[in-house]
């Protein structure tokens, strides 16, 4: 009788073990589920995800990044699809052509660049790209241009020893 006895409580034992089972399982889903909807959503590109210790300013549809670099600063500039100089800056900027030097590194996308002289310079990323005052540009193509700038504010020409206006 005693060896029954422990039959029978060893078959309980098991049914009872088989019948958490599932239930654990689900709770394991369940858990995952949920971990899965409080995650945060990542960016499908880095080169256009919110930046940390930089100041953020949009200008003329143009996403700006800043930090500060030493006497220098870096820039991290979005030009959306369709973005034109002449029909998005120049009107807030006062003067007919682009003033400032660019000089970085085209992480993304394609520019169109065109000097008051008619001489016209297309840049493809990746490319380290070199443009002197007195421009016009746009964005070439579908897709937003990512430009990593380096510069010295009102100094940027003088402090890259670059030509204050675009020369042959």
């Amino acid at each position: 009788m005693a060896k029954s006895k422990a039959r029978a409580r060893a078959k309980k034992t098991t049914r009872r073990a088989a019948a958490r089972k599932p239930a654990r399982a689900t709770m394991k889903k369940k858990t995952k589920a949920v971990a899965k909807k409080a995650a945060p959503r990542r960016v499908a590109d880095p080169l256009l995800a919110a930046m940390q210790g930089t100041e953020r300013r949009d200008i003329g549809h143009v996403a700006l990044d800043v930090a500060r670099a030493g006497a220098g600063r870096v820039k991290r500039m979005v030009y959306p699809p369709g973005f034109h100089w002449a029909k998005d800056m120049k009107d807030s900027v006062g003067t007919d052509l682009c003033m400032h030097a660019h000089v970085g590194f085209l992480a993304k996308g394609e520019i169109h660049i065109e000097y008051a002289d008619g001489c016209i310079v297309e840049c493809k990323a990746p490319q380290v790209v070199a443009i002197e005052p007195g421009h016009d540009g746009w964005v070439v193509g579908k897709e937003p241009v990512v430009l990593i700038e380096f510069d010295f504010e009102r100094d940027t020409v003088q402090r890259l020893g670059m030509p204050d206006g675009h020369r042959h």
